[in-house]
């Protein structure tokens, strides 16, 4: 893997991403609008990768081993992808999400009854519960909400990329990302931390349902792993393990020395992050047989609550200082 091509890859885990390949020896290619400069030692291309043209215009006669898209949210920009890569890169890293497999945004004409089954009882969900080929892909219909447009819109462009693929392809569906402090730029885990520290109640479902989540250095790991290897189509990639709303207002509580204060909501009405009316776990199986070490969820996020507490005793200490 010497030549790659990084869309995106600006702040947070994408940012890794980049150095890790830099440090492997690859040369990169760093593709965004130009909002953010990209890392020291880079190739750095500005170009709106909604744009087919543009885009071609910045690449020029360049070719890759393989591109990591970390910002591909449409079909219509998979479709460019498909356009402008298409003999270009011998391999497609697509950055997906979980989302794509919750029941409450997937269409009623496309609910896979095994995903409504694993839904329905907690199971976390395979990859195979959500095949995105043959799916259609004609673009989310405007004035769809925002949760459901972000994963329609993933599903799509999954499909896009998978169908007919003009490439080898893999859609790497990530759990929720957190660690880094400020650089989770976010703030959900923050959300947990300000209000625990304040003495303020968390918006909790009655029932609280678990999800999975996954470090942020640990899922760049598994972007640049999944980079080296040569497996296609979707996977999974979370830490082991999982946790409810009240897991983590436990954990975060220990690391504040506040007891965690909860007000409870009933199904169907907004909460707080990560605080689910129905089951969300997500299995990392095919990634482990593949070959990839996760972590414990359990082992790693006392640390991330610590770097959220030390960036808001930073911020202070800033703020005093001015």
């Amino acid at each position: 893997m010497r030549d790659v091509c990084v869309i995106g890859g600006s702040r947070y885990f994408g940012r890794h991403v980049v150095e890790l390949l830099r440090e492997a020896g690859a040369a990169v290619t760093v593709v965004n609008r130009g909002s953010a400069p990209a890392p020291e030692g880079v190739t750095h291309l500005v170009a709106d990768r909604d744009d087919e043209r543009q885009l071609r215009a910045a690449l020029g006669s360049r070719t890759f081993d393989v591109v990591i898209d970390q910002i591909c949210y449409t079909p219509g920009q998979a479709a460019v992808a498909r356009e402008v890569f298409g003999g270009r890169t011998g391999r497609y890293v697509m950055t997906s999400t979980m989302e794509v497999y919750d029941p409450a945004t997937i269409p009623a004409a496309f609910q896979a009854t095994a995903t409504a089954t694993a839904a329905a009882t907690g199971a976390p969900v395979t990859e195979e519960l959500l095949d995105p080929v043959g799916r259609p892909a004609p673009g989310v219909p405007v004035g769809t909400d925002e949760a459901t447009a972000y994963a329609e819109g993933k599903r799509q462009a999954e499909s896009v990329l998978l169908t007919d693929p003009v490439f080898p392809s893999t859609v790497v569906r990530t759990a929720h990302v957190l660690g880094g402090g400020r650089a989770e730029f976010t703030g959900r885990l923050a959300h947990y931390v300000d209000r625990i520290s304040a003495g303020q109640p968390v918006l909790a479902h009655r029932e609280a349902y678990p999800t999975t989540f996954v470090h942020h250095r640990e899922i760049a790991e598994f972007l640049h792993w999944t980079a080296r290897a040569s497996f296609t189509g979707p996977v999974n990639a979370c830490s082991h393990g999982t946790l409810t709303v009240t897991d983590l207002g436990e954990l975060v509580g220990d690391r504040t020395g506040r007891r965690p204060r909860y007000e409870l909501v009933e199904r169907g009405l907004a909460a707080s992050p990560f605080s689910y009316d129905r089951p969300y776990p997500m299995d990392n199986g095919r990634a482990t047989r593949l070959g990839f070490a996760f972590r414990k969820v359990a082992d790693w996020l006392p640390e991330a609550i610590d770097e959220v507490l030390a960036g808001h005793l930073a911020g202070h200490r800033d703020g005093g200082a001015r």
